[in-house]
């Protein structure tokens, strides 16, 4: 179990660091900024290398609602969800203090702004509702579930589950990145909003309350279907 949580710990580390890191350091860079294509890319390719280096010791999970979703798809412990939310959601403020210890050595450094964290309304990226945000967290949570439990399923391709997942958390982010910033993940929410200087943890409710609803939803789409699968091909 320790190396399970260190695991864990560590992905989310990574995925923080790495995709919200491409936002905040690299993004906004003039003329040569990789923009919100580079940073929906950033966040497949985190979750794309640690499925493979550590998905063997923990399932590379790295996200509370995926563990959540794996959970109620009778494909992890349900006893081990609390274990595993905290060492992700540790390894979310750890890599967010890291990215604001190097985001403030910047030249000129006046403060970290909104900190790539996630928002609505007045902190959504192009103004998106309330409902509009909750809406594309569900859903995408959703299909994001969906597509693990998918990938990761006995009859699936072995050996590609971790591409899959990196490509889909990178549609994902293509979608969501101009309405919330995209969550889908309420540890990487949580991280960043403790270092913004905008009203993100007045919002944060939001994006643990949607993904973690959308991975209830994903599962049970997976569950309605899973079963009729293994009955066709039997």
């Amino acid at each position: 179990m320790k190396n399970k949580l260190l695991a864990e710990f560590f992905g989310t580390f990574w995925l923080v660091l790495g995709g919200c890191g491409s936002a905040v350091l690299a993004a906004g860079v003039p003329d040569v900024g990789i923009t919100w294509l580079g940073v929906a890319l950033a966040f497949g390719l985190t979750v794309l290398t640690m499925v493979f280096a550590l998905g063997h010791i923990s399932g590379a999970h790295f996200n509370p609602a995926v563990t959540l979703g794996l959970a109620l798809a009778g494909r992890h412990p349900m006893g081990q969800v609390l274990p595993y939310w905290g060492a992700q959601v540790v390894g979310s403020i750890v890599a967010a203090f890291v990215l604001f210890l190097i985001a403030s050595g910047a030249a000129g450094f006046s403060g970290t702004g909104g900190f790539a964290t996630n928002g609505y309304g007045e902190l959504s990226p192009m103004g998106y509702s309330m409902s509009a945000a909750l809406i594309t967290e569900v859903v995408l949570t959703a299909f994001f579930v969906l597509v693990i439990l998918g990938a990761t399923s006995g009859n699936a391709p072995v050996g590609f589950a971790g591409v899959a997942i990196g490509l889909a958390l990178t549609l994902i982010h293509l979608i969501s990145i101009p309405v919330t910033n995209t969550s889908v993940n309420p540890a990487r929410s949580t991280g960043v909003a403790l270092f913004a200087e905008t009203a993100a943890l007045n919002q944060l409710w939001l994006f643990w309350i949607a993904p973690l609803a959308g991975a209830a939803l994903g599962a049970a789409i997976w569950t309605v279907m899973e079963p009729a699968r293994l009955k066709a091909t039997a």
